[in-house]
């Protein structure tokens, strides 16, 4: 059994569709596949969450990170006890053109609005999906909309976070990837100091409260809400240590591998969890920034380079052949 649990590559394929692929590949060479879409709280979250645990979704008219309206999706579950909010799907990286990318200007705001429309709508607890965000304004937008529109009736916040970073420092670890130059970053980081210090409690030095640009940390400080990292928080919620005893080997994903694969992303927790389950972990990737040699101290097995969908089937093929022959060693 081929255990095939990977993330979106980001931009290009979801996680699902990752899956299909790789899964087909599995089949192709002779194996059985466990397909196990997985996301780590980033982007994907919504959608890997609902599938998984049999949820629905609706659609909010909301705001983009430059206060443009857009339609984003709320995932439901427990029969709407429980909504999904995905920060991507309103204050995303991706919803913004490469020229429109501004941190001192992207808001948060539309992410208030999804978690304020939960509310409303009778949600008691709500799971808070915060990576790929546009934004750097540590929540500031998210908790003027919420406070917009009446507040949380009571209802409770959950935050997976995709990153460990504190508060302070958001700026200054992701504020480039979100169009923030040096001069930028300095004024982001003071904005977020000065921030830190009316909030109700202070987020700085709290691990997690940067992720999103300090969404989170603005959600636990004026919202009361609770920090979780997402791999871990979503494998447990798909049943992946029931998958994992059983798989032969683990195909993992995502679009970029690098070191910060293991800092708290998927691909970093599985590669973990099949150590200690001494069961071979094999990634395939859009693209590579590891060499072999890293690969391996981080627990990998392969690393298979696979931009297009054929190729993820393809390479999928390979380590299920591997793994068809490694099982019949160990029987003769």
């Amino acid at each position: 059994m081929v255990l095939i649990a990977p993330d979106a590559f980001k931009g290009t394929f979801s996680a699902s569709e990752v899956t299909a692929a790789a899964s087909a590949g599995v089949v192709d060479a002779g194996a059985h596949a466990d397909p196990c879409p997985v996301a780590d709280g980033g982007e994907g979250t919504l959608e890997v969450l609902v599938a998984a645990l049999a949820g629905t979704t609706t659609t909010v008219t909301v705001h983009d990170p430059l206060m443009r309206e857009l339609d984003a999706l709320l995932g439901w579950l427990d029969g709407g006890a429980t909504a999904i909010v995905e920060t991507a799907q309103a204050s995303g990286l991706a919803l913004l053109a490469p020229d429109e990318r501004d941190p001192e200007l992207a808001s948060t705001f539309g992410t208030g609005e999804l978690i304020a429309a939960a509310a409303a709508a009778g949600a008691r607890r709500i799971i808070v999906a915060v990576g790929g965000s546009a934004t750097s304004d540590g929540g500031a937008g998210a908790l003027e909309a919420i406070e917009q529109a009446g507040g949380l009736h009571g209802a409770e916040i959950l935050v997976l976070c995709d990153v460990t970073t504190p508060f302070e420092d958001a700026a200054l670890r992701y504020g480039p990837q979100k169009g923030a130059d040096p001069m930028a970053v300095a004024r982001l980081t003071e904005r977020l100091h000065r921030q830190a210090a009316a909030l109700p409690r202070d987020p700085r030095g709290v691990p997690m409260t940067g992720a999103a640009g300090g969404l989170a940390g603005g959600l636990w400080a004026g919202r009361g809400a609770r920090l979780e990292p997402g791999a871990p928080w979503v494998l447990e919620a798909v049943g992946m240590t029931t998958r994992l005893a059983r798989a032969d080997a683990v195909i993992v994903g995502e679009g970029s591998l690098d070191r910060q694969s293991f800092d708290g992303k998927i691909v970093g927790e599985l590669a973990a969890r099949c150590r200690a389950a001494s069961t071979p972990v094999h990634a395939i990737v859009g693209s590579c920034r590891l060499t072999p040699e890293d690969a391996a101290r981080m627990g990998l097995a392969s690393v298979h380079v696979a931009p297009e969908l054929d190729a993820v089937r393809a390479a999928a093929g390979e380590v299920a052949s591997a793994a068809i022959a490694t099982r019949a060693r160990g029987a003769m």
